[in-house]
This record gives C-alpha cells, structure tokens and sequence, in this order.
C-alpha cells in the first residue's frame, strides 16, 4: 500500500537542511570554533576530517578551494619560454600545422615581435579555412585578454565566467609579456590535475646545468630514474612528488630538503596538499680519505 502521507520536495529540503546544520553543529559543539578569518575555516575542516565526516575527495576540493584564494595569476602562470604563440605572417597550412603538434585549442597570435600580441584565435576557428581558401586569419582573432601577475586567482575565475573566455595574459610591473593562464590552470588548483584525450606529453625535467634539474614534481618515477641515472625506487610510488612526501612523513613544504645518494631534492615551489616544483642537484662525492699505511 503507497503511503498516504508522501513526503514533499519541501519536506526533503527540511531534512537535508537539519542534517546539515547538525553536521556543523557537532562540529561546533566539540571543537568550539568561531569563523573569523580563513584559518578558522581551515579549522573546521580539519575537525571534519578528524571526525571522517568528509570523504577525500570532498576535502581534497575544500582545501583546493581555499588554495585558490590565496594564490594569484602569477603563482599557476606558463611562463612566457613555453608558450606556444602564432605569427599572423604565419602562413594557414603552416598554422594548422602548429595546431596538431601542440593540440592546444587558443593559440595569442604575435605580429613583427612576440610583445606585441594582436589578438587570441581559437583553433576551431581556423578549420573555416578548408572552406574559405582566401580567408583572412585576421578577421579570427578575438581579444585577448591582459591581467597583473598580482591578479587574485577568484577574481580571475570570475572574469573568466562573465566575459565567456578561457585564457588571459600575463604582463609584468614593465608592461611585457611574462605568461600565460587558462580557466584549466585555475580549476586543475581545485580539483587536481585535468587531463584528456588530447593532453600532449609535455617535459617535466628541465636541465639547469650539467648537474642540477628543474623537475615538476608528477615526473614518473621511472622517467626520472631514467633522465638522471637515479634509483628512487618504483615499488610504492608513481611519482617523484608522491615519494618524496613518503621519505618526509608529511606534505612537503617549500624550501624543504632531503638527500637520497647523492641526489639532493629542494622543494621550490608546493600547495596545502602536495610539492608542485623540485630542484635536484647531484652532489660531488666526498674525496677519499688516504689509506693509513704503518710505517716499515
């Protein structure tokens, strides 16, 4: 027999709205915190956690969350030396060309120098070509958007959503062209790393000198074994970020330091969940002592 009292919509309301207020009255009642400033709002999080009433993903966003509001564009930019540009002199097969190589889907569009950005074209847009044998490339670029390495990433989201775009440019305190961002860069500090179908296999190990490397802390293991003749060892772990944090019992902080043989890793650059950026040098080996040899 169906039951004569169904619950309504606004019925279910009211108990999602009770369980959430008991959720974070528990929360206040035990831990006794009082939301006035950004580390409180970690507090409460970290009592929830302590409590399991969060799964890992769940909090793994709410801290990416947090993050995003304490970073800015200039914190998760491209820098300008990896920037994939066009020259509109460029001719289209040659553009199309570009766009298969690299696979990304807005390319800043340069003319006579690479400061003097004219505009963003979407790689879509330049398929109209196949059609249109004499189409000017021109009459594709859209505004490209310049942003302050200082600009907050929230606000940058937001203009994001309004204006409808997915890229912006950096420029430095001189006026010039210091990166690159994209609404990608910014969500991937929420939610972790995206990738797709399309995701090109980038570098991650960057040579310094003959002895010291840049790398991004999710190089694989074995790709890093690989480079710099090392032996981290690849049982446990995927990545060198991933072994690290398991060597220091805890998530690396920048500025942190630890030896393995005669590899030293630096932390460079990280988050509140993980290092984003290590330096590895390779350190001389200590001179052999002479052998003591007894007089005869």
């Amino acid at each position: 027999m169906s039951d004569p009292y169904p619950a309504t919509s606004s019925d279910h309301s009211e108990r999602k709205s009770t369980s959430s207020k008991s959720l974070f009255h528990r929360l206040f009642s035990r831990q006794h915190i009082e939301l006035d400033s950004l580390e409180d709002v970690k507090a409460l999080i970290a009592a929830a956690q302590e409590h399991q009433l969060l799964d890992p993903d769940t909090l793994s966003m709410l801290n990416g969350v947090l993050e995003v509001s304490e970073l800015t564009a200039g914190d998760v930019m491209v820098p300008r030396s990896r920037i994939d540009m066009l020259d509109i002199a460029t001719p289209i097969p040659a553009m199309l060309s570009a766009v298969q190589e690299t696979t990304h889907s807005r390319f800043p569009v340069y003319e006579d120098d690479k400061e003097n950005i004219i505009g963003i074209l979407m790689a879509k847009d330049l398929l109209r070509w196949i059609r249109e044998p004499e189409l000017d490339v021109r009459s594709l670029l859209r505004p490209a958007i310049f942003i302050p390495e200082s600009k907050p990433l929230t606000v940058l989201l937001r203009d994001f959503r309004n204006k409808r775009s997915h890229l912006a440019l950096i420029i430095d305190e001189h006026g010039g062209i210091s990166g690159l961002v994209t609404m990608e860069d910014v969500l991937e500090e929420i939610v972790g790393n995206i990738e797709d179908e399309f995701d090109a296999d980038t570098p991650t190990i960057f040579p310094e000198s003959a002895s010291s490397w840049r790398i991004e802390a999710t190089t694989e293991i074995e790709d890093f074994n690989e480079a710099l003749h090392a032996d981290l060892p690849t049982d446990d772990y995927d990545t060198v970020g991933g072994w690290l944090a398991d060597e220091l019992d805890r998530i690396p902080r920048r500025g942190d330091r630890h030896s393995h043989g005669d590899l030293l890793f630096e932390v460079l650059r990280a988050d509140a969940r993980r290092a984003l950026w290590l330096r590895v040098s390779r350190q001389a080996a200590p001179p052999v002592a002479p052998e003591n040899k007894e007089a005869r």
